[in-house]
């Protein structure tokens, strides 16, 4: 005689899995994951269960109930949702209907894939896993594989041969290894998309072809003494081994990486400033001082968002005696939209001036005695992340997780770490001819 469910559940394992419940035929009329089966499945069959009427009702038709062990959390989870999308089963079928429930989403035709977390999945052009149960969770998973894969969650628009990309600054989780850093172009398209391949190998539940896949990928480059990428793949295999290891999923789920988004930004531009039209081109200016005396400044450029190096320019201050940043400022503009004047060629969309009210004021002292039109001028003082335009009495907040403002903050700072750059440059050379 088959022992009760009651009982049943006894006899599992403290282990993580899936718990598949069944009714008098056979059939299939629930999945649920577990990070411990004994624990979890025996929970259905308890007084508390009993007073919650939806619980009651799945149980009175429970006649048998088996498990399936995973690995890890991680390996259960994407079980949980590879099995209720195959059988989809009576009790779980306000998940299979429900349009909100969370996605793992790849945008395979990209040059460089991304990976999101999303509750509403794309027509077409992305390979979908889900829906989950737990969208915490579900974070928490992409974050624990983002750190073996090394795939990008981003939304920027990365296309292989674009050159610019070269120039463009990862954001953090470049910085802590979760990501191989795709919009700097420090990664091919050939491997980054290899290793989203190996990615969907392992949301297919083919762990043990992707582990043998990785061991033949470090073998072969030991023996091909390329030792840096034989280490990384070591790495991710025992990362996969591992996985049992980190704890729970939701634990993991992180904050939002504020990337620098080029194309929201400059949309954002447009539409915070009500500028005539999306802006192509920003220059930064920024002022240094060398020991006190010398003083230099920096000019960068940004095109469509990205660094543009081959448009950077440094200036030796040469009519300012001593420090006086507004003088400076004059004289780097005048010299910079002079010369661009002379030549007849376009001036930027947005001059960005590093520094307060009285910065902003000297630049567009230098444009009035030009006798030039000015281009769309303001300043981003770095104290409060104050914003300041032209006939505007009181400085603009922009959210501190706004994509124009971010976009403002990278010419910024670029602009400054330049000036800095020429500063020590200077220096150095100063001291070697003392």
């Amino acid at each position: 005689m088959s022992q009760a469910p009651r009982d049943k559940v006894r006899t599992f394992p403290a282990t993580p899995g899936v718990y598949l419940m069944k009714d008098a035929k056979g059939r299939v009329i629930y999945v649920g994951k577990a990070v411990n089966l004994r624990s979890r499945a025996g929970s259905y069959f308890t007084r508390a269960a009993a007073d919650d009427r939806r619980t009651a009702e799945l149980v009175l038709q429970i006649h048998d109930i088996d498990y399936l062990p995973a690995d890890s959390e991680v390996d259960a989870l994407l079980l949980e949702a590879r099995l209720i999308k195959d059988i989809q089963p009576q009790f779980n079928q306000d998940l299979k209907d429900d349009k909100t429930f969370p996605y793992l989403e790849i945008f395979v035709r990209e040059d460089f894939p991304r990976v999101e977390f999303t509750r509403k999945p794309q027509a077409r052009g992305t390979k979908l896993y889900g829906p989950f149960t737990n969208a915490k969770k579900l974070r928490g998973t992409i974050a624990v594989l983002q750190k073996i894969f090394r795939f990008r969650t981003c939304s920027l628009d990365i296309t292989a041969g674009d050159e610019r990309w070269k120039w463009f600054r990862p954001c953090l989780l470049h910085s802590i290894e979760q990501c191989t850093a795709p919009c700097n172009l420090r990664v091919s398209r050939e491997d980054y998309r290899r290793d989203i391949e190996r990615l969907k190998l392992f949301l297919d539940g083919k762990k043990e072809a992707l582990l043998n896949d990785l061991r033949s990928d470090m073998a072969a480059a030991a023996k091909a003494l390329q030792f840096e990428k034989a280490a990384r793949i070591r790495d991710e295999i025992q990362a996969l081994d591992s996985l049992h290891q980190r704890g729970n999923l939701a634990d993991h789920a992180q904050p939002e990486v504020f990337y620098i988004d080029p194309k929201k930004g400059l949309a954002g531009l447009q539409k915070v400033f009500k500028l005539t039209a999306v802006p192509r081109t920003i220059e930064g200016c920024d002022i240094a001082h060398l020991g006190g005396g010398e003083t230099v400044a920096s000019l960068v450029q940004f095109i469509d968002g990205l660094p543009f190096k081959h448009g950077y320019k440094r200036y030796k201050i040469k009519t300012v005696e001593g420090i006086d940043d507004f003088a400076s400022i004059r004289e780097v503009v005048s010299r910079r939209l002079g010369r661009l004047h002379a030549e007849g060629a376009a001036f930027p969309d947005i001059l960005l001036i590093d520094g307060g009210k009285g910065q902003l004021n000297a630049a567009l002292e230098a444009m009035r005695v030009l006798g030039v039109t000015p281009p769309f001028t303001i300043s981003l003082a770095k104290r409060d992340e104050e914003i300041y335009v032209p006939g505007e009495a009181e400085p603009r907040r922009l959210s501190k997780h706004s994509y124009a403002l971010r976009l403002l903050q990278y010419v910024r700072d670029e602009s400054h770490r330049f000036a800095q750059h020429y500063h020590h440059i200077l220096r150095r050379k100063s001291s070697l001819e003392e």
